[in-house]
């Protein structure tokens, strides 16, 4: 049957629930040399690379056949990457908040501390707890989300903290808490 004979009620009934409101964006905290280097790659990105790829695509759009232009079809894949990840940079700058911890009392383990802990078998490490766009594991630095840090947050030096690994629980030591400026 169609639809011009059906009752605007009938209709009504068939349509799917409205959707739900989007959630709020997660938050994004950031250091001040973090929002810093992705400020740098984001105009990097727009004032230098992808004016060069430009060119480089109109030049090679001015040579004729596109179908079968190297230069032409890696030009315009690299300004789909560019603007990509131009987009992504500024909803992370937007969402940012920049946290500055550097020189605060290092009692208690907050975001930007860098923490010394000792495991039970007695081997010590150090990590910083960065945000997810600083993420560094060479340098020990780890986001906030990660389950480390969840387990370091709010814990204060001399506490011991139990840190769930897929090889089982660990428990941590916690030797030392400091907030260096992080570069």
């Amino acid at each position: 049957m169609s639809k011009a004979f059906v009752k605007e009620s009938e209709l009504e009934e068939e349509l799917p629930p409205p959707a739900a409101p989007e959630a709020p964006p997660a938050k994004n905290y950031v250091t001040p040399a973090g929002y810093a280097r992705l400020k740098a790659e984001l105009r990097q990105l727009v004032e230098v690379e992808r004016p060069e790829v430009v060119r480089t695509v109109a030049w090679a759009a001015s040579n004729g056949d596109r179908s079968e232009n190297g230069d032409y079809l890696y030009g315009k894949k690299r300004l789909r990457e560019i603007d990509r990840r131009v987009r992504f940079l500024i909803k992370r700058l937007e969402s940012a908040e920049v946290v500055d911890n550097a020189g605060r009392d290092g009692e208690q383990v907050f975001f930007g501390a860098r923490v010394r802990v000792r495991s039970a078998g007695g081997s010590e490490r150090s990590v910083t707890i960065v945000g997810a766009d600083e993420v560094d594991p060479a340098r020990g630095r780890i986001s906030w989300h990660s389950p480390i840090a969840k387990a370091l947050l709010k814990a204060r030096d001399g506490d011991v903290v139990r840190l769930e690994t897929p090889g089982g629980a660990e428990q941590l030591e916690i030797v030392s808490v400091e907030y260096p400026v992080i570069d």
